[in-house]
């Protein structure tokens, strides 16, 4: 004898999103005053979550409803449930957020009329991307809230206004946190956003070059060996960027990047060292080298020189490479005069 007729009814993407928006307010902290009422509401969070999942996603049997899909996203930016996913992050449980990052990037990448909803949602709600960045602060959803991020970044307007809000800054104490895995987690998020649209990054650091580097020395000459190399390996990638070539030559006339180049090629790390020489080789290759470069890398000619003669990459196919342009910039200096 079969019992599917006492299967409960599919929900619809209307009622999935009005069961998720009323679950997430019921976490009021008004009402979760008593820790079972509190337990109950997560818990009807998880089981409205697990069926989100499943009507975005399929659930291991079944592709998803394309068309549900559709309707469930209009209806999350309609009834203001974007906003209630990330503003009940601090509240919910590992199985919430777990299955919230899931569903995040279906949600951002779904177009509804042609149109990216969740993307132009948040747009409109930028407070969002401030909450989100401010969260790495709470290492119970640090991890979270920059898989969001990074979400969010791979779309131009909104990491646009990530480096454009006051709270970008925060990344720069974010990377330098004592719990290593928010450390680690923040720098990937700050990777992303100045590598993944080289038009923004290049008007970015265009419009904010002096406050943008200013910070950026800081991590250069961090006391920790994480930090420097990896915040120096990032440096080269979009310094060195075609787009960002103006940004280059800006940044090779000025005397205190110079010196913040030629301490790491002190480092006692030969990956620091071999990073830094990177850039330090466009300051000394600049044809246009201003009178106080050429001061400092005359005065320094000598133990420069030194440095080079034993800085090596190891084996490896870039050796001869390597070895070339060594030879190129060591010549370069000892022909420099002031």
């Amino acid at each position: 004898m079969s019992f599917s007729f006492f299967k409960a009814k599919p929900k619809t993407p209307q009622e999935v999103a009005k069961s998720i928006k009323d679950s997430l307010n019921a976490l009021d902290t008004k009402t979760v005053v008593e820790v079972k009422a509190l337990e109950k509401a997560l818990e009807e969070v998880e089981k409205n979550f697990v069926t989100m999942r499943c009507m975005l996603s399929g659930d291991g049997e079944s592709e998803p409803n394309v068309d549900q899909v559709t309707q469930l996203v209009d209806e999350f930016c309609k009834e203001d449930v974007i906003d209630l996913l990330i503003h009940k992050l601090p509240t919910l449980g590992w199985e919430a957020r777990k299955d919230l990052v899931h569903c995040w990037s279906i949600l951002l990448k779904q177009q509804v009329d042609s149109k990216y909803c969740c993307v132009e949602y948040i747009e409109q709600h930028t407070e969002l991307l401030d909450f989100l960045v401010v969260c790495y602060d709470n290492k119970d959803i640090a991890l979270t809230c920059g898989l969001m991020l990074r979400e969010c970044a791979k779309f131009p307007t909104l990491t646009r206004y990530i480096l454009e809000s006051p709270s970008f800054v925060l990344f720069f104490k974010f990377v330098e946190s004592p719990t290593f895995d928010v450390a680690s987690d923040a720098f990937s998020t700050l990777k992303d956003l100045l590598t993944k649209h080289q038009k923004v990054v290049c008007e970015f650091l265009t419009a904010h070059y002096d406050e943008f580097f200013d910070l950026y020395e800081k991590l250069l000459t961090s006391p920790n060996y994480v930090t420097r190399r990896q915040s120096l390996k990032l440096l080269s990638e979009f310094l060195l960027e075609t787009p960002n070539s103006h940004i280059m030559k800006r940044y090779v006339l000025e005397v205190r990047y110079l010196k913040v180049m030629m301490t790491l090629l002190k480092d006692s790390s030969k990956n620091i060292q071999l990073s830094a020489f990177h850039i330090f080789k466009v300051f000394v290759a600049n044809p246009n080298k201003p009178r106080e470069v050429k001061i400092i890398l005359s005065k320094n000619r000598e133990k420069l020189l030194e440095l080079l003669h034993d800085l090596s990459p190891g084996k490896g196919s870039e050796d001869e490479q390597f070895e070339e342009e060594k030879e190129l910039i060591m010549k370069e200096i000892e022909t420099i005069s002031c």
